[in-house]
């Protein structure tokens, strides 16, 4: 593995796309430490130290700013309101006709979709920075600080544009730096983007969690996380790489002189179809009565109810509702991106055929069969794997601290998996051993 990094820098253009690419990553890293105007940094370093493994609601956030948001930086909102914005657009996509269309009408209509996203992000960021920086005002962000409320010691309404406005623009630069490794780099922008973030904060969880344990000046601790997430990884590999290949047969064809056809491929059903997609939504959908029992005024009985039982990530009310949010947002998502019927018409309409299935209308019920099936292991993987540091919570006191589990996991090896195979495809181009010999 190593002589092929070797062999890809001994490539220039290779070589180019690979120090671009390093290059974009390294401006990300610097303006996720850049404070924005307005905010007194002294306080908000005293807050993160204080809250250090509890970051409660704001945990999933922070995790994809790579710590910025709770730094209250430029780059705070980091890639999260493009991905919201991509995952909206997608879903829209199936219930509005018009986006349907464009998305069938392929390079243009990707490109008008793209338009609409960068729109819908934009609008995303400001949203969600007036709502960062009103949270941080009334110190709700760092819940339990004893410095919260001066963190924003200026509370006119300049001040507060001001940070706004600063936020909204640090996100369209990470949107724009994205863009630029996927025309420029290796690998798809706003995917390695997400990876750096959540493996920036690696380094500091593992060391928290030493620092934390008791055997062996926690060493021993140290080197349990590190082989539990060893065999995380290899186990999230075997998954993600895993897939049911239904065969496909074609049908010969003669046009003029030429027989066309004849061929037989595969359709390949992943078992996790629906990739990280559901923890995001059911983490989201979790969010959402936690947040607005924190801005609410009064003591009533159901804010103590959602406080005492959706907020704390190892209670049982909470882990049986995020288990099975992730459970039924795996099937929604698979049965929104995937449609059956379409598949059956392409391959009817191309002369293809499963073997010992008609073509039609029972090449859909079967593919709908198949794909049911393979969803629920898939799902109920998604599940437990999301679970793993409520898991760790017992062992190690804080789980926001265990960093191998739950979406960090799935992005970092579908990222990682995704931007080898990349490299590995520019290295055949140029008759060059790939990773793998």
């Amino acid at each position: 593995m190593l002589t092929a990094f070797a062999r890809a820098f001994r490539t220039p253009d290779l070589r180019k796309k690979l120090l671009f690419t390093l290059g974009i990553i390294v401006v990300y890293r610097v303006g996720t430490h850049v404070p924005i105007p307005g905010v007194n940094y002294k306080a908000v370093q005293t807050c993160v130290t204080e809250a250090s493994g509890n970051q409660g609601l704001f945990g999933l956030v922070n995790m994809f700013s790579g710590g910025a948001l709770l730094q209250i930086t430029v780059f705070a909102l980091g890639i999260m309101p493009y991905i919201t914005a991509s995952i909206i657009l997608q879903l829209l996509t199936v219930v509005i006709p018009r986006l349907e269309a464009l998305k069938k009408e392929g390079q243009a209509g990707t490109a008008k979709i793209t338009q609409y996203t960068r729109y819908l992000t934009l609008a995303l960021a400001i949203l969600q920075g007036t709502g960062l920086v009103a949270t941080a005002r009334s110190g709700a962000l760092f819940s339990g600080c004893t410095v919260a409320t001066s963190i924003v010691p200026d509370q006119a309404i300049f001040t507060t544009i001001t940070m706004v406005i600063c936020m909204t623009a640090g996100t369209c630069v990470v949107m724009w730096l994205g863009e630029l490794i996927t025309d420029r780099g290796i690998g798809n922008g706003m995917s390695i983007l997400m990876f750096i973030s959540i493996a920036a904060t690696f380094p500091s969880a593992l060391w928290s969690i030493k620092k934390q344990g008791k055997l062996a000046d926690g060493w021993i601790e140290f080197g349990t996380v590190i082989l539990i997430g060893l065999v995380m990884v290899g186990l999230v590999v075997f998954v993600e790489q895993a897939q049911r290949r239904i065969p496909v047969q074609y049908a010969k064809r003669m046009i003029g002189r030429r027989s066309y056809g004849g061929t037989s491929t595969y359709i390949p059903l992943k078992v996790n179809q629906a990739g990280v997609i559901p923890v995001i939504f059911a983490s989201s959908l979790l969010y959402i009565p936690a947040l607005v029992a924190q801005f609410s005024g009064g003591n009533s009985s159901w804010k103590t109810w959602i406080e005492q039982n959706l907020t704390k990530g190892d209670h049982p009310i909470y882990i049986v509702s995020y288990f099975l949010l992730i459970v039924f947002f795996a099937f929604f998502y698979v049965a929104i991106s995937f449609n059956p019927e379409e598949v059956a018409d392409n391959m009817k309409k191309y002369g293809g055929f499963i073997p010992g299935i008609r073509a039609g209308r029972p090449t859909a019920e079967y593919l709908s069969y198949v794909l049911n099936r393979i969803t629920w292991p898939g799902s109920l993987y998604l599940g437990l794997i999301a679970l793993v540091p409520t898991m760790a919570l017992v062992g190690f006191g804080a789980s926001q601290n265990f960093p191998f589990g739950g979406t960090s996991i799935l992005i970092i090896v579908g990222v990682g998996l995704e931007t080898v195979k990349q490299i590995e495809s520019q290295l055949q181009q140029r008759n060059y051993e790939g990773f793998l010999r």
